[in-house]
């Protein structure tokens, strides 16, 4: 596991002062998914035009680390030497670096029904394991010598997806060799490197306990290998474990009783809601046509119930008679977003996670702000360009990061 926190030095991989004064080899940045991106020729224009704005107001003149996004068919691109030169120089020129890439989406992820597809191909197909690898290569290339860097990807599959356990083994065997592609690229170049499975709601594993369940799994049949603790792990995304009803300090605390990394955390938020005529009615809002916004609620005698996508839910209630009951909904929304006469958020999952993190030896030191639902937001939600949305979730992030210990107050 990575190392302790306290010296603090400012956020990047130099030691340079800069206002957020994060505590050293912590990194935080903000997952471009947010932005369009189906090729490499539009992913380095949202960096060219996003990017660097809002690094301009947070960070003008010291490194700023981009949590990147690619595509399969942008990553291909970005392989070509001269427009990785490319992309190296203009690092470089505007300070900025990258060290982790959610390399969850294949193909499309703006601009149409994405849905369940986002699951596709999945780890059963040799595609999802030779675009990770090449996820690797290039992010080897790309962040400054010595930097952990990290990948994220799916949960194995979409549980829908996998209805035997011959797909079961076939998604094992190639995270697999996934795990020793990267091996062998860390021995290379000396850095350590993991890549960080994202348990989600109705994945092949989206909880706490079927988490552990696979790694366990996994271990059984490479025994005492210690390449599997070294470069797999989980990517935490604290909107999907608070959807699963999860608390933070368990969650946390059964991952380290099983030594299993913390390879990255994606700082998001849910809805919370209480549900009913009137607050279903304001829902339907978010049932919108491009992601899977899956809901689980939880009754008052605790039971849990799972929805693949909220209009589903929302045609349950309706049957059932507006039952009252609590649901999260997998609808990324802005972290700094008050609550609403109709709605609260899981913020609170956040804040637990630092509470838990800040009592011992740093167990993560990747961190990723991921609200990629932009676009699709209800207006009311989006009343901010990107870039001051962006920067204003920055501020929430490094004000909870302040709170908690793991960054210094402004001068």
């Amino acid at each position: 596991m990575p190392g302790i926190r306290h010296c603090r030095f400012g956020l990047g991989f130099s030691g340079a002062s800069d206002p957020m004064k994060l505590d050293p080899g912590l990194h935080l940045s903000y997952c471009t998914n947010v932005h369009r991106g189906e090729d490499w020729a539009e992913t380095f224009a949202a960096l060219n035009t996003h990017t660097i704005a809002v690094r301009d107001r947070l960070s003008r003149g010291r490194p700023f680390g981009i949590g990147l996004r690619l595509s399969a068919r942008a990553a291909r691109e970005l392989s070509d030497s001269r427009t990785l030169l490319a992309f190296q120089r203009w690092l470089e020129r505007n300070h900025c670096y990258v060290f982790t890439i959610n390399g969850y989406p294949f193909g499309r992820f703006h601009g149409g029904r994405v849905k369940e597809q986002v699951f596709r191909p999945d780890w059963t197909q040799p595609e999802r394991l030779d675009y990770t690898n090449l996820l690797f290569d290039l992010l080897v290339k790309l962040a400054p010598a010595g930097l952990e860097i990290s990948v994220s990807t799916l949960p194995g599959a979409f549980k829908a997806f996998v209805p035997d356990s011959a797909q079961s083994a076939a998604i094992r065997d190639n995270l697999w060799r996934c795990v020793e592609h990267i091996a062998k690229l860390s021995e290379r170049s000396g850095r350590v490197m993991h890549l960080g499975l994202e348990p989600e709601p109705l994945g092949l594993f989206e909880n706490t306990e079927e988490t552990v369940k696979f790694f366990e799994e996994l271990r059984s049949e490479h025994p005492n290998d210690s390449r599997l603790d070294a470069h797999l792990g989980v990517n935490y995304d604290t909107c999907h474990f608070a959807i699963q009803f999860e608390e933070p300090a368990d969650a946390l605390r059964r991952f380290r009783e099983n030594n299993i990394r913390l390879s990255k955390i994606h700082l998001s938020s849910a809805l919370k809601v209480q549900s009913g005529r009137e607050t279903c009615r304001a829902l339907s809002a978010f049932a919108e046509d491009v992601y899977l916004h899956q809901v689980i609620s939880r009754s008052a005698e605790g039971v849990l119930r799972r929805y693949p996508d909220l209009p589903l839910a929302l045609e349950a209630a309706e049957k059932a008679g507006w039952p009252a009951e609590e649901w999260r909904v997998h609808f990324h929304v802005p972290l700094h977003s008050p609550s609403t006469a109709w709605f609260d958020t899981t913020s609170e999952h956040i804040d637990g996670m630092f509470k838990a993190l800040a009592g011992g030896p740093l167990l993560c030191s990747h961190f990723e702000i991921e609200t990629y639902t932009w676009e699709v937001l209800p207006p009311e939600l989006r009343n901010d360009d990107v870039v001051t949305q962006l920067v204003r979730e920055f501020e929430w992030c490094v004000d909870q990061m302040t709170r908690h210990g793991f960054a210094s107050p402004p001068a």
